[in-house]
């Protein structure tokens, strides 16, 4: 049992309210995510740059490792959250961090990248992993969180939700893949790489590959109906969209509310009771087997 939440501002008058917003409905999803959670924020960018996000094993280990970052790229911007950095490159200097970091900071962990998304996790409440990285102070178009009631395997940092494999692109998930192994063997025939044995990365993989052979987020949601088995509630975020999908079956909790200010996904109503004019909203189960996207 995990829990899952998502908002897409559609009015930019909201976006400053985005991270408060998302804050609240995460620490409502407590309890079906006691054990880890994590979140996703799609901000600002900058043309011509590519953000980062860093994790070290502690929080005096990022801090000297971004020291050390701006002295090897004068060109480097970064904030520190917590055990978290975001750190901005121009493009050309992207390959030369990686490998930088691959020589010099081997217990550095690279936790996304692109032009807007900046992921966040963490062992711990939800309402506690919220504060240690600021969430209700950030702002943007767009969030998806998830909070982990472990089941299946231990409870650690890399098993906390969102997934990035490609790109501003990442992906939360309530359920259980049955043929993830052998998507994993297959995606790797292909080039894909996996730091963990989560299904939920796989989930990740496949959509990353087949946006990378041409699919939109919302084709390639809808060829995932057919080569993804298992229960399962995906939200999905790229650099400008929001996706959702449930399995054929879709024994997952999930419901959605819909204003001319904003789309919102959560795990249970009482996710969406604090958000601006809900009273009026559209509210709606998601159907089984059936893409929502939203894009601006």
């Amino acid at each position: 049992m995990c829990g899952i939440v998502g908002l897409f501002i559609k009015d930019p008058a909201l976006e400053p309210e985005l991270g408060r917003l998302t804050a609240r409905m995460l620490e409502t999803m407590t309890g079906r995510g006691p054990d880890s959670a994590g979140f996703a924020v799609y901000g600002a960018g900058e043309e011509g740059r590519t953000k980062i996000t860093l994790r070290g094993t502690s929080a005096g280990a990022i801090r000297e490792t971004v020291s050390n970052i701006e002295k090897a790229f004068p060109e480097a911007k970064a904030v520190l959250h917590d055990t978290h950095a975001v750190v901005s490159v121009p493009d050309e200097d992207e390959r030369r961090l990686d490998e930088w970091l691959a020589a010099e900071s081997l217990d550095t962990e690279i936790v996304g990248r692109g032009s807007r998304m900046e992921i966040f996790k963490e062992v711990g409440l939800p309402a506690e992993v919220a504060a240690r990285f600021g969430l209700a102070t950030m702002s943007g178009t767009h969030a998806i969180g998830h909070t982990r009631m472990a089941t299946e395997s231990a409870v650690t940092t890399n098993g906390a939700h969102p997934y990035s494999t490609g790109d501003d692109q990442c992906l939360v998930h309530n359920g259980s893949l049955s043929n993830h192994n052998n998507l994993r063997r297959e995606l790797r025939r292909e080039g894909m790489t996996f730091e963990t044995e989560n299904d939920t990365e796989v989930a990740a993989g496949y959509l990353t590959h087949r946006m990378h052979e041409g699919l939109s987020l919302g084709d390639a949601l809808e060829v995932g109906l057919e080569d993804l088995d298992g229960f399962y509630t995906f939200v999905v975020g790229t650099e400008n969209g929001f996706g959702v999908l449930r399995d054929g079956i879709a024994c997952k909790p999930a419901v959605m509310a819909e204003t001319d200010q904003y789309v919102a996904f959560g795990s249970e109503y009482r996710v969406l009771a604090d958000l601006p004019g809900i009273g009026e909203a559209r509210i709606w189960e998601p159907e089984p087997a059936t893409v929502y996207f939203w894009e601006r």
